[in-house]
């Protein structure tokens, strides 16, 4: 369905419940994209949840902002809920993002011997029109960069 894939796993020293939990947290999740970055162009986003805070199927979830002058927009839905093994969600009609376009993102979390195995993924899209040259260069770096930094804050807050 979705044209492109990127993946990262990493070993958390934690209970699948307790990594469950920490990823469960939308604010949490998103902080990589709410704090300002090189990746960002110095810019953050804000997060709006929904009343269910992100946490079952058809919870709603945006994120806004601006880059570079640019108003940004996106609004996920969470497609697959199995706590503590997996969460997914997917943008809702057209994002307005500079190097994607509309995707799936989610994880997935494996008990393991000394803790669990965490894997987050993006499948996405180009976006459309002129930025989709622009998601072309773009957009398996920000496709990396989104999975890595969720997958390392996760493992970080329970080393």
């Amino acid at each position: 369905m979705y044209e492109f894939h990127y993946q990262t796993s990493r070993l958390v020293k934690a209970a699948a419940v307790a990594v469950f939990d920490e990823l469960d947290d939308h604010e949490k999740l998103s902080a990589h994209m709410m704090n300002s970055s090189a990746m960002m162009a110095g810019s953050k986003m804000k997060l709006r949840l929904d009343e269910a805070q992100g946490r079952g199927v058809g919870a709603k979830i945006a994120l806004e902002g601006r880059m570079l002058g640019i108003a940004l927009r996106v609004e996920e839905v969470i497609t697959e809920y199995r706590p503590p093994a997996q969460k997914v969600w997917e943008t809702i009609g057209e994002p307005r993002l500079l190097v994607i376009g509309s995707y799936r993102m989610g994880f997935t979390v494996e008990p393991q011997p000394t803790g669990s195995l965490l894997t987050v993924f993006i499948d996405y899209d180009r976006p459309s029109g002129l930025w989709g040259v622009l998601g072309r260069l773009a957009g398996p770096f920000y496709a990396r960069w989104c999975s890595v930094n969720m997958a390392k804050a996760v493992a970080r807050r329970f080393a």
